[in-house]
This record gives structure tokens, sequence and C-alpha cells, in this order.
């Protein structure tokens, strides 16, 4: 019998020039006879296989597919040795260093280490041999903005290095979260930079199996007992230290004591606060390592609005508004330059009183009117020219009036101040009027040419910039100067307020006469006796304040007045 002929195998298809290879367009392994290549049954059929891209050669390594699909796909690579090997470097100087229970220099020196370390991961190159995915695509470019967050994130965490008060360091840790995020993830529209800062915590999670994948490919690639010579070589280089530090310190005094003030004490608590600092710092840079290899592509956050309302249904409101506002306006000028006996016998309060009734209600106003010009700028038409024109009358009247509004509020937080004294309250929403006010002015700027893309992050740097001019003023030492000419006026002073400043205000205090001197700075001596500093809470606030109170001390045996009048 003669047997049939079989037909052709068919031929293995060839990929398009440029289109990525894929394991369909890629020709089987030739293997001996009686055994099946890998991934294939004993017929010949592909099966899937879903393990790691490195433990695949056919598949890839393909980029990870995710939830975040193609805005935010992550890196194709895993994380290099040198990201690994900078994150922990600079996770040990923050555990080393960062002081948590006050401000110092260790958080300045984090800062520096911590941006160190991204920039080498973000420059140091991949080993060779390692891979190149066969289907990428190029991450979205950050602007140059980046550069000006990653200057304030360092500025606002070395903040602790000069100034003692907790409250303002606090206020700078926050701010820092936030232009750290902007410097790793970027943004250019105020949606762009809100999402940008959300997505930050969420690196930090996505970042895990990168660093795993990193942490499996050397030790894969290295050589054989690499890990054993690693850790025979720190070994080494601890004993000699150890040894030669102990021989040293027992040598020489000096070198002893400079020896104790350098290594703290090994403490069952400060073994885990060093834990805990470098896992919390460990994860906080993994975060941004991830997100600085591939940021998220925010474009469709940062393109304007395109849905719009009907000129009629935005102008009319916005009109009436700003009739409101010029009435307001008008006899807010009468106050302003009529003076003290105008709101006297016009309002029967004095005009301290008048002050005060008034400037949380212009805050809110203030606030309150930014959003309408957003949300006008935002979906008013601008096809016409009419349209356009209107945009520029309607929104700068509003935001000019709005200026007259602010000074007002200025006005009257300067003289409730003046009468019932200067607390950290009125300084931060003073100073939170003035940013609103610089923030109306870009918008009159930005009305110009009705483009203003550039409008939100110069607004948030706004905001940075006046958050570090209030830490250059000394924002304790302002309110402890103008308490103590207020109580050179009027010989009213609340000192058990003026006790709870940090040592900022000790240099203002100490003009004060006796007994009250010794009653506003006596609690804050005791802090600074009970509680010295190391190195990683070296600060020009306190380490002044504990100069002037060794020349001149503190009575602690004195029994101080206070007086409660600072409302």
């Amino acid at each position: 019998m003669s047997e049939t002929p079989k037909p052709p195998a068919p031929a293995t298809p060839v990929p398009a020039t440029g289109a990525p290879a894929t394991p369909a367009a890629v020709a089987p392994r030739q293997t001996p006879a009686g055994q099946t290549p890998a991934g294939q049954t004993p017929a010949g059929r592909a099966t899937p296989n879903w393990g790691p891209p490195a433990m695949n050669p056919l598949h890839g390594p393909w980029i990870p597919v995710s939830l975040w699909g193609r805005r935010w796909a992550g890196p194709g690579r895993p994380a290099s040795p040198a990201t690994l090997l900078a994150i922990v470097v600079a996770a040990v100087v923050a555990a080393l260093s960062l002081p948590l229970d006050r401000p110092g220099l260790g958080w300045m020196v984090t800062a520096v280490a911590g941006v160190a370390a991204l920039v080498v991961a973000r420059f140091a190159p991949y080993p060779s041999g390692v891979p190149v995915p066969l289907v990428s695509w190029r991450a979205p470019a950050l602007p140059p903005a980046r550069f000006a967050w990653s200057a304030a994130t360092v500025l606002l965490l070395s903040a602790g290095t000069l100034r003692a008060a907790g409250w303002l360091f606090a206020l700078c840790v926050l701010t820092a979260a936030v232009t750290s995020a902007l410097a790793v993830a970027g943004g250019r529209s105020m949606r762009g930079m809100v999402v940008a800062t959300m997505l930050a915590p969420f690196s930090v999670l996505r970042a895990l199996p990168w660093l795993i994948r990193g942490l499996a490919r050397i030790r894969r690639g290295g050589p054989s007992g690499s890990g054993v010579r690693v850790a025979a070589t720190v070994a080494v280089s601890v004993a000699l230290l150890v040894v030669f530090g102990a021989l040293f310190a027992s040598a020489d005094a000096a070198f002893s004591r400079m020896l104790d003030s350098i290594v703290p004490d090994m403490r069952v608590d400060t073994v885990v606060r060093w834990c805990f600092i470098f896992a919390v710092t460990a994860g906080l840079l993994s975060g941004a390592a991830y997100l600085r290899a591939a940021p998220p592509d925010l474009s469709g956050w940062d393109r304007p609005g395109t849905r719009t309302v009907r000129r009629l249904e935005w102008a009319v409101p916005l009109c009436l508004l700003v009739a409101m506002f010029a009435v307001f306006v008008g006899v807010q000028l009468t106050v302003l330059f009529g003076g003290a006996a105008h709101v006297l016998e016009t309002e029967g309060l004095t005009y301290a009183e008048y002050a005060r009734s008034g400037f949380w209600q212009l805050l809110v106003v203030t606030g309150l009117t930014l959003l309408v010009l957003a949300g006008a700028a935002r979906w008013a038409p601008r096809d016409s020219r009419t349209d356009r024109v209107l945009i520029r009358v309607v929104l700068g009247a509003l935001a000019g009036l709005t200026l007259v509004i602010v000074a007002s509020a200025l006005h009257r937080m300067d003289l409730y101040a003046d009468t019932y004294g200067l607390t950290r309250l009125r300084v931060l929403v003073a100073l939170c009027e003035v940013w609103l006010g610089v923030v109306f002015v870009l918008v009159l700027v930005a009305g110009v040419r009705l483009r203003a893309a550039w409008l939100p992050r110069v607004a948030v740097g706004a905001g940075v910039f006046a958050l570090l001019a209030l830490v250059a003023a000394n924002p304790d030492g302002l309110i402890a100067d103008r308490n103590v000419d207020r109580f050179a006026r009027t010989h009213k002073i609340d000192t058990w307020y003026l006790s709870t400043l940090s040592p900022d205000a000790v240099p203002a205090l100490d003009r004060l006469p006796q007994p009250e001197r010794d009653c506003a700075l006596g609690p804050i001596a005791l802090g600074l006796h009970a509680d010295p500093d190391d190195w990683r809470g070296t600060n020009y606030g306190r380490s002044r304040a504990r100069d002037l109170l060794a020349a001149r001390p503190v009575a602690s045996d004195r029994r101080c007045p206070t007086w409660y009048g600072s409302d």
C-alpha cells in the first residue's frame, strides 16, 4: 500500500517590521527526540506560562499589565542594583540621624540623603545582560519644575535646623510631602497636581514587586558566594571600627566625649526607633524611585475642560456678584479712610471690636471668590470675541474688587492684633490672606491673554514661598515682640501664653522687665534644661536660647501673675 503524502507544515509567521515579537511569532526550539519543549504539551500546543517574566524568556520580559493601564504602566525592568543600594544607604542614614521628637539637623541630613538616593536611582545604568522589554512605551517627561519642587522639599525639611517651633515645622513637613510628590510625579494643572499627590501612597505598594524582582535578579545573576563575601566585608569593617574606636576612646578623653555624642545608647527603644525609621524611609524612597522611573501620564488631567455653558448662564450671576462686591467695597473704603471716629459714630462699636467681628467672614469670602473664578474660567465659552472680552471684564472686576476686600481684612487683623495681642493662629490666617491676595494678582495677569496653564503651579509655588518666608521671619519671635511692645503701652500681658512659645521667642521675651521676664521664660528654660540636644537635634533657635538663658538665668521660685487678654 502506498503511503498518503502528508501536507506540508505551515510556515511560521514573521512579525511585521517594527512590531514587537510575540510568542506565536517565535520558532519553537529544537529539542532531542523523545523530549517535549518547555511550555508545550506532547501534542505541540502551546500552554500559557503565567510565571514571572524572568522565569519565562520566551514571553518577555513584558511590561506588567495592571488596573492602571497605560496611564501608569510602571517601569519595564526590575529595580537596578544601584537603586536598591541607594535606597538602603539613605534609609540607614535616616535611621541614624532623624530625630522624631523635635526639629533638628537630622531632618536636613535625611532630606539630602533621600534626594541623592533618587538621583542615583534615576541615572544609574542597568548592568549588562538585563534584557530590554519587547513591548514598551516612552514614559512622559516631567516638566523642569520638578527641580524647583525638589529644592523646596529640601528647604522645607531644613527649616528644623533654623527654627525650634514644632507647629511651624509640622506645617513644613506636610508641605514637603506635597512638593516631593510633585517632584517625582509631575502635574501641571490643579487636578493633575492633586492626582499626583494622591498617587504617592499607591506608589509605595506598587514598588514592592518592582524591588522584589530586582532582588531576585541580583541573586540569580551574581557570582556564587557573593552574598557571603558582602556579609564578611561588612562584619570585618564593623569589627575594625569597634576595636580601634574603643582603643582611641580609652586613650583620649576628648575623642571619647565626641564619640559619646555621636554614637547613641544601644537601648531597646533606640533599636525599635531605628527599625521604624528605616522601614518608613525605605518605603517612601522606594515609592519615589518607582514614580521617578516611570511617572504616570497625567496629560488627561492637565487638559482644559471642553464642556461650556451659555453666555447668560454664567454672566448674569457673576455680574450680580460683581455689583454686590462693588457696594461692599464702597463701604469698606469709607471705613478705611474714615478712621476710628467714623466707625464709632456709625456702628456703635470700637475700632477693635469692628475689626474682630468681620475678619473671618472676609477670609471666607476671599476663598469662595477664588472658587467662583476657577469655575467661571473653566466653563465660560471663549469662541467669539464678545465672549473673551466679557470674561476679561467680569472676572477682572471681580478679582480687582476682591483685592480691596483682602486689604480690608488685613487691616482688620492688624487692628485686632494691636488690641488683643498676636497669636499663632492670627499669624497663620494673615499669611493665608496675603497668599490669596497674591493669587488674585496672578489671576489678573492670566486674564490678559486668557492663558493660565502656568497659574496652578505658580499659585502653589507662591504658597510654598510664603511658608518659607514665615520660617525666615521667625513667627514665635514676632509674636513675642508684638506682645512685649504692647505691654510697654498697656501694661497688660499674658505671660502664660508667652511661656508656651518655642525657644525662638527667648530673645524677644528677654526684653521684659521682672517679674514678667521670669514668668514667661521659666517654663521654656526648664524644657531646655530637661531635654538637651545631641547632634541630630542641632537647632539654631534652641542653641541661641540656651546661650541667653545661661548669661541671665531665670528664677524658678517666682510667683507669676497671668492676664488672659489674648482672646
